[in-house]
Order: C-alpha cells, then structure tokens, then sequence
C-alpha cells in the first residue's frame, strides 16, 4: 500500500484542517465523473477516501504512524543486510581475480623467461655465423657453422611458440581465466584485443615501410602482462550506510530564482539543497556523503525529495505553472481582453470568442527552468463565472434557448 501521506500530497505533521483540505481537492481531481475516460479512476477516488478515513482519526493515524515506522525500520534493516552481502560478494570475486593473476603472472615470467633464453641462442648463432664469414687462409672452409646456425634458429624459432595459455588460447581467453565469464571479463578482453590488433597493424605498417624492427611473438602476453598489473591489488568499494529519505518544502520563488533552500537532519545538522538543474515538485536531489554514518561502513547520502509549499496564485504542474482566470459568461461568449498574474507581474492576455470553461491558454517560457536552459509554460485555466445575484434577461434567455419560445 502507498503511503498515506503521499496519497493525499501532505507532510506527515500536517494537521486535521490541511489533511480535510487535500482530501477536498483531491477527491475532485480524481473523480470518477471528472475522469471518465481514465479507468483506474475508480480506483485512485477508492485509494483517496481510504486515506482520509485514517488519517482524519487520530487514533487510527497514531497506529497508522506506528506500523510506517516499524516498517521502513525493517526496510533500512534489510538494505543494510543486502549491501553487505554485496560487500562480501565484491570481495570473495577481487581475492579470486587476484589469485587468478598472480598464477597468470607467473606464467608469463615463465613466458618471458624462455623468450630470453631463445634470444641468447638467437645471439649464439649470428655470432657464429660472423666468425665462419672470416677468410680462413690455406682452409676450405667448413659447413658445420652454418649447419649449427640453421639449427640454432630452428630452435629460436620454435621455443616463444610454447606459450603460457596453452596451445590455440588467444587473450580474451586469458582474461575470462582471471575474471571469470562476466560483462567484466567480456569488456577487459575487448580492451586487450583491440591493444593487441593495433600493436600488430602497427607492425605491420612498420615492415611495409621497411624500417621497422620486427613484431614480437609474445607481443600479446607481454599486453595482457600490462593489462594484469593493472588489477593487482583491486579492492572491494568500501560499504555504505543506506540513504537518509528527507523531504525539503519549497516556494515557487525558491524554483524560478534556483537557489538552495536549508533543511535540518534528524541529528540536528543544517544542510542546503541547490535547486539549479531543473527542480521542480517530486524530483529527489541527491546529498553525497552527507548521510548516515554508522560503524564499519562510509557515510550514505541523503535524498531530498522536493516539496512545492502551496501557492495563492500558482500550482506546479512539472515545469508548468497553472493558475485560473475568472470570467463572467458575456466575456466567455463574445471574447475579451484580460490581466493574469504571472511570475514577473501581470500579463494581458486574449480570451478568444466562444470560451468555455477548462479551456486552457498557455504562455510559453513563462514556467519553472527545465535544466536544459528552457522554462516550462504559464497555463491559463479558464473559468465561467455567474453573477452573484441572479439576472432577470439572462434567465429568461437561458429558458428560451432551453425550451424554445412559444407565441
């Protein structure tokens, strides 16, 4: 079930004449015959009365007051519970990922190892074959060095293809050894291809020019060696406490001049929630690390969830402000000129000819900022309005276009 508080759009200490009140305005609003096309209509008008019956009661609104806390005492309850769990869960997956490249790590020093051995051997051989290029005087000279050569790099050649995965095993395959298969693991290993496929088009470009050293066999190990450095160490984030839910009432004036508007915690601190960014009644401004603070975990945030104190001349709809323009029933039939109170100060508007009332009339760039630089619209809600004492020519004129004249 909704809270009670929010059905009727009250604070939670408002009193028995404001709660009347809302209900009041509400239960129009949301009138089964005010919304005929809306088919949970019904059940918002069933949603409203309800509320009302509790609330109008002090002693039902006391154990209604009672259960609320109890309950949203048990939700921060089992937030706690479920962050901690999270915590434990972050932990347990960085202390395998950790294991996972150490074991990693010392393969590719194995890896690294060998490459340095067939480079000595590689070395050996082209010395070899420099000293079996010197003319040796009164001696034919002997095939064995060359013959040791080739064998030395045959050998040279073939040790960096032993390499640490494991035969046919490509680099996303060495991430997803250390991470595991999850979104985490899929996006380290489009990273390290995408390093590896440009190293080698480098290369590549390097050879075609003809002044390049060439590329390294173990050059994606030595990649992912780098890449595996880089989670070395990793430690869970730290465990935060859960948000402080708050609600900050605030002017219409407060909302078109953007500015912050104090609010006092529970623990006695005075905060201020800036307004800029397009604020307007119901958004939830977020305070970083100005929460709870309880032992063991950081500090939470607080949730500030923006209330719009009511207004003689405006109601906030989203970014629009909505106000109603009375008008006598000779001015709704032949049209006239009118004043209507906006934020800056008065405005002439038209009433075109034939107005009835409900018809709106919007005046753009005239509501709240919307956060994108613009402003929402001034809505002008018409309404048709009788005289206060009745009028003889109009009732007559009324009852002959109700029931026709009769000669």
């Amino acid at each position: 079930m909704r809270d009670l508080y929010s059905v009727l759009g009250v604070k939670r200490n408002a009193g028995a004449e404001e709660i009347k009140a809302a209900w009041r305005t509400k239960a129009k609003s949301v009138h089964p015959d005010q919304n005929r096309d809306d088919p949970e209509a019904n059940q918002r008008f069933t949603e409203v009365g309800r509320a009302y019956e509790v609330l109008k009661d002090p002693a039902k609104r006391s154990r209604y007051d009672l259960q609320r806390n109890k309950v949203e005492a048990l939700e921060r309850e089992q937030t706690i519970m479920q962050q901690r769990q999270s915590a434990r869960e972050a932990a347990e997956k960085a202390k395998i990922a950790k294991a996972n490249a150490e074991r990693i790590l010392a393969e590719l020093a194995q890896a690294e190892a060998e490459k340095a051995k067939a480079d000595k051997q590689a070395q050996a051989a082209q010395a070899a074959q420099a000293k079996s290029e010197k003319p040796q005087p009164d001696a034919t000279p002997s095939p064995a060095p060359a013959q040791g050569q080739a064998q030395a790099q045959a050998q040279a050649q073939e040790q960096p293809q032993s390499k640490p995965n494991g035969p046919g095993e490509s680099p996303e395959d060495l991430v997803s050894r250390i991470f595991g298969n999850t979104p985490e693991a899929a996006a380290a290993a489009e990273t390290l291809r995408r390093e590896v496929e440009a190293d080698a088009e480098r290369a590549e470009n390097d050879q075609s020019s003809g002044s390049a050293r060439p590329a390294s066999i173990l050059a994606p190990i030595e990649l992912l060696s780098s890449f595996v450095r880089r989670i070395r160490g990793i430690q869970p984030p730290p465990e935060k406490a859960p948000d402080l839910v708050v609600e900050a009432t605030v002017t219409i004036d407060d909302l078109l001049a953007e500015k912050s508007v104090p609010i006092t915690l529970s623990d006695g601190r005075e905060l201020r929630v800036p307004l800029e960014g397009g604020v307007t009644q119901g958004h939830v401004v977020r305070l970083k690390g100005q929460g709870l603070k309880l032992q063991g975990m950081g500090r939470g945030d607080v949730a500030v969830t923006v209330r719009v104190a009511k207004d003689e001349k405006f109601t906030v709809d989203g970014y629009d402000l909505k106000t109603v323009l009375p008008i006598t029933l000779e001015d709704a039939v032949l049209g006239c000129d009118a004043k209507v109170e906006a934020p800056n100060g008065p405005l002439d508007i038209t009433v075109p000819a034939w107005s009835s009332s409900d018809q709106v009339i919007r005046i753009d760039d005239l509501g709240l900022p919307n956060g994108e630089g613009g402003r929402g619209a001034l809505a002008v809600e018409l309404r048709v309005m009788l005289w206060e004492k009745p009028d003889d020519k109009v009732t007559d004129l009324m009852r002959v276009m109700r029931e026709g004249l009769f000669l």
